[in-house]
């Protein structure tokens, strides 16, 4: 059942056909990169140049309250909450995700004194392997690393010494999708609080970080959530922990009272004091922008489109590409899977290039990697049959 009438079959059927519409995706382009960088969401360009000519233009300096700036890190991080499983209160947007897990990770710490080790996924995004490194340094904690598969054994072995567990929710190598829920049970029953990075999963997976009782999470705004190059990135803290929160990025937007310019600091009450420097307004508003395309959107019936791609691609690959030097790398089961299918192949940055191109955007992992994002909202199973079609032409 991969053919093209199979392909059309499915997609007349598709309930989320018409988000098509809501993004930008230049005419002759098959964009599987959105686990990298989301498409331009279509509302995107008309609030931005509003932002700049009305705002900033006509507002100037008012536009902090005139136009709701100062508010925008809580108000859009509401918003992303929402699709985190989040209640309102517990997310902010701003800084980068090195900034929001730098942050989580000591404030997590902090809440553990006495204890010492921090364990960490052993292939985890390099970024967060730098910066847990580098906590693990500034705090006299030891570091510990271990495989994803083994990270439940790995944190009991770590007794009453686990202070912090971290990892990603999906390997951004293999988008192999782990499970939040029960590792965070296992973290808690070591005695230890858990930091999530779901750069890969916010607005593509349906996550109940409140319901799994997480404790930390962060994860970028450019890649589901389509919020542009270098969007903020969002931090969540549970509302359990708000009232001992003590990171170590103490900026003057998380002050009690900002303006009062006072010399000591004095952080302000619940989440706000999650927020650190001077927001980058034009940056956060666009990520705004297309958060809109989420108004309205069921995250499961998402999940439900983005998982029969998936399934459709798995199924293209065994009957188009057997015998091709392609091995399908991540993992078949539904349940493991987060929004993105990595094949490996001998000559992967070759036919990555071949296959940009023809109009086919994915991209690659060295040695061999081959990534392809399946954003539900604005792919069909007729561009997963092309581009198979298109490997199997390369090979």
């Amino acid at each position: 059942m991969t053919t093209r009438e199979a392909a059309a079959e499915l997609d007349r059927n598709d309930p989320l056909a018409a988000a098509r519409k809501w993004f930008l995706v230049p005419p002759g382009t098959v964009y599987l990169d959105g686990n990298s960088l989301g498409a331009l969401s279509a509302g995107v360009p008309e609030r931005m140049r509003r932002v700049v000519a009305e705002q900033w233009g006509e507002h100037l300096i008012g536009g902090w309250y005139e136009d709701g700036w100062w508010d925008a890190p809580l108000r859009v991080g509401d918003r992303i909450g929402r699709l985190l499983g989040a209640a309102p209160g517990q997310t902010v947007a701003g800084d980068s995700t090195s900034v929001q897990l730098f942050n989580s990770l000591v404030a997590a710490a902090r809440l553990r004194p006495g204890r010492d080790v921090l364990l960490m996924d052993a292939a985890g995004f390099p970024t967060d392997r730098y910066l847990a490194a580098s906590v693990a340094r500034l705090l006299g904690l030891e570091l510990r690393e271990a495989p994803m598969p083994e990270f439940a054994d790995a944190l009991a072995d770590c007794g009453d010494r686990l202070a912090v567990a971290t990892a990603s929710a999906v390997d951004f190598r293999t988008g192999e999708l782990w499970d939040l829920a029960g590792l965070t049970g296992s973290t808690h029953r070591a005695g230890g609080v858990v930091v999530w990075d779901v750069s890969h999963a916010a607005g593509a997976v349906p996550l109940a970080v409140d319901r799994d009782g997480i404790d930390f999470a962060v994860g970028c705004g450019y890649k589901f959530l389509s919020g542009g190059p270098g969007a903020p990135a969002f931090g969540y803290a549970a509302r359990r922990h708000h009232e001992h929160l003590d990171q170590p990025l103490t900026g003057w937007n998380g002050h009690a009272d900002p303006f009062a310019m006072t010399p000591d600091y004095r952080p302000a009450e619940g989440i706000g004091r999650y927020r650190i420097g001077t927001p980058a307004v034009l940056s956060l508003l666009a990520l705004d922008a297309a958060l809109d395309v989420f108004d309205g959107i069921d995250l499961r019936r998402l999940r439900a489109k983005s998982l029969s791609l998936s399934r459709f691609f798995i199924a293209c690959v065994d009957e188009h590409l057997a015998g091709r030097g392609f091995e399908l790398v991540t993992p078949r089961e539904d349940e493991r899977r987060g929004s993105q299918l990595t094949l490996s192949h001998p000559e992967a940055g070759r036919l990555m290039a071949a296959m940009i191109e023809r109009g086919f955007t994915g991209d690659v992992r060295p040695p061999n990697l081959l990534r392809f994002g399946l954003n539900g909202l604005y792919l069909s199973h007729a561009e997963i049959l092309a581009t198979v079609d298109a490997l199997r032409s390369l090979t």
